[in-house]
């Protein structure tokens, strides 16, 4: 079931990224949301990363997702040309494990903010984008309203069986 309304653009920075989107491109599909999936890369097409996002908003957009690793600009580079919500996800792609990505995504200068989820997080940029768009849309709100009282009741019914999952039983 496809939402009418905003698109979701998921922006990576490298082909190698998208493995780890997986999980963000199914919940958007869970959620019917539909979405455009680029490879614009900050340093490599800066020319492209200025033209995606300064047209995000008349291209239909409501929300962009946007992940890279090492340096991790890309997230940055878009929101200073938008004035749509940036999702950044920092990726787990060099040496550091992801934490120079994480760095590089959450130091914002002031005026260009940019939601930071955890290192490879696609699944809770995927749900923070959802509940953007829900603001606006009752019928996704509920749905998310759903999905968090049936986590509710998944975590009740483990905390009922800690002990024999704890193996003390």
């Amino acid at each position: 079931m496809e939402k009418s309304g905003f698109r979701v653009a998921v922006v990576m920075g490298s082909a190698s990224d998208a493995d780890a989107l997986k999980p963000c491109f199914k919940t958007l599909e869970e959620y019917g949301i539909p979405f455009d999936v680029r490879i614009i890369s900050a340093h490599r097409t800066p020319g492209a990363a200025f033209s995606f996002s300064s047209g995000a908003r008349d291209a239909g957009y409501g929300v962009i997702i946007a992940a890279a690793g090492k340096a991790a600009h890309l997230a940055g580079a878009i929101a200073a040309n938008t004035t749509l919500p940036v999702i950044g996800i920092p990726m787990k792609s060099s040496e550091l494990d992801g934490l120079d990505a994480l760095l590089s995504t959450v130091q914002m200068p002031s005026g260009v903010p940019v939601a930071t989820v955890a290192i490879n997080g696609a699944k809770n940029a995927a749900l923070l984008a959802v509940q953007i768009l829900a603001v606006s849309d009752g019928e996704l709100a509920a749905r998310l309203a759903g999905a968090k009282e049936e986590m509710r009741r998944e975590t009740e019914a483990k905390d009922a069986r800690a002990a024999e999952l704890a193996g003390l039983c």
